[in-house]
């Protein structure tokens, strides 16, 4: 069967064994979206490392896991988001003020709403963590 979303499928593993209580876990697919997605976990101290090996394949990513992710998610279909409505997004996806991040892909790349917001500009949501 063939895979609708390699970012889907990567963060529900993600989160998958992060309830499990999990320390590491092996992500596969891997894509460049998958590896931003991580690397702006990561900045945010939501995961620790990650390595991405190359099999020739379609690549595997395995990453470490620190406990503190409680969910995260991808939103289908990826939404437009100007500047001026990230932060009712922001209301609308998040349990909590101050609480978890949105993750958008704009002109200047892959990065959480609160580094969209300083650098003002919008784009389209791929999906949040918490």
């Amino acid at each position: 069967m063939t895979k609708m979303s390699v970012l889907a499928d990567c963060l529900k593993t993600l989160s998958n064994a992060e309830k499990r209580g999990k320390r590491q876990v092996l992500l596969r697919p891997s894509s460049k979206v998958v590896v931003k997605f991580l690397q702006v976990m990561q900045k945010n101290g939501y995961i620790g490392e990650f390595e991405v090996i190359d099999d020739h394949r379609a690549g595997k990513i395995v990453v470490e896991l620190i406990g503190r992710l409680n969910k995260c998610g991808v939103i289908s279909p990826r939404f437009d988001v100007p500047v001026k409505n990230v932060e009712q997004w922001v209301q609308d996806i998040l349990p909590a003020r101050g609480f978890g991040h949105i993750v958008l892909t704009t002109t200047f790349g892959i990065m959480d709403h609160d580094e969209a917001r300083r650098k003002h500009t919008g784009g389209k949501l791929l999906g949040f963590f918490y």
